[in-house]
């Protein structure tokens, strides 16, 4: 009995020292990469608490640090702009756009950005807020379904949403792309640096009289980097997920919500029909590479592995 109790603590205090350490080198190189922030902060902390707080939580903190991988990596990005290592497409894309896409407004060709943002209403400004705030909340809410409903689907998904979102970062960093609302503000020119803004979305803080999503872009990574559209594929790789499993009437849910994205990113001028496209083909791209993957039995080995991680008993 002494020897299990000596073993369970010295278990628990190696877990204590290796997460302090972790949590310190995360502080330290965020604050060399990108500068001290509040929410490096609470993310430490909260990771901590529920790595602590019951057996439970800790399993669930542990299933969802890829998240939490993610969301440094996208952080991280501030620290290499993308516009530094290749260049910035901006008047390239817009004509591309408006060649395959354009709109004919009297006489005159517009891009379906353009032609929204002459044809805004208040319901369309209000319907893709609540669309667009979707894209975090939605895949995030249905992680934790499948972590409490089947831990291997939970896993699968995790993997398949981080390697899109990677996919997505690559691109990133080879083909640098202004958004529509760049054009509307800046023209052609390159502007290093330039900060983001929510263009159409303020049309939805304004309604509300609110900064929603003010806040929320005043902490982008990365202005150049709207092609591909990563809002327009997380929702594709819900819905697969959804229709994977069988979920029945929610998967319509998940459809609507994905079309939805998508028109708003265009509505809004966050995105090009063109960067619309690469988001769905990026999605496409990183399910099918991944489902070819999960055949070999040593991934397999490794989402079993995982999976044990998570549904062990204390």
């Amino acid at each position: 009995m002494d020897d299990q109790f000596f073993e369970k603590n010295l278990y628990r205090l190696n877990h204590i020292y290796a997460n302090l350490s972790i949590s310190a080198a995360y502080l330290l190189l965020s604050y060399f990469l990108v500068g001290f922030k509040t929410d490096q902060l609470i993310l430490v902390f909260i990771f901590n608490t529920m790595f602590y707080l019951s057996h439970g939580t800790r399993r669930f903190i542990t299933g969802f640090s890829i998240f939490i991988v993610y969301w440094i990596l996208f952080d991280y990005m501030k620290a290499f702009p993308n516009f530094l290592y290749h260049q910035v497409h901006i008047e390239d894309l817009y004509n591309a756009e408006k060649r395959i896409f354009g709109i004919n407004l009297h006489g005159l060709v517009v891009t379906p950005n353009e032609f929204a943002n002459l044809h805004s209403h208040a319901f369309l400004d209000v319907l893709s807020g609540i669309f667009y705030l979707m894209w975090v909340p939605v895949p995030l809410v249905f992680a934790g379904y499948l972590f409490f409903k089947n831990k291997r689907e939970f896993v699968l998904f995790s993997l398949v949403f981080v390697w899109v979102n990677l996919i997505g970062f690559v691109i990133y960093y080879l083909f640098p792309a202004a958004p529509p609302w760049y054009v509307q503000e800046h023209g052609f020119d390159f502007i290093a640096n330039t900060h983001g803004n929510t263009a159409g979305l303020a049309r939805f803080d304004a309604y509300f009289d609110i900064s929603l999503f003010k806040g929320i872009y005043s902490k982008g990574s990365n202005v150049f980097a709207a092609m591909p559209s990563l809002h327009s594929a997380y929702p594709i790789v819900v819905a697969y997920f959804g229709f994977k499993n069988k979920l029945g009437k929610i998967n319509i849910f998940f459809v609507v919500v994905m079309l939805g994205i998508w028109f708003a990113a265009v509505y809004t001028g966050h995105h090009y029909l063109l960067d619309v496209f690469g988001g769905i083909c990026c999605a496409i791209l990183g399910i099918l590479t991944f489902n070819s993957v999960a055949k070999r039995n040593w991934f397999r080995r490794y989402v079993e592995l995982v999976v044990s991680k998570i549904t062990a008993q204390p």
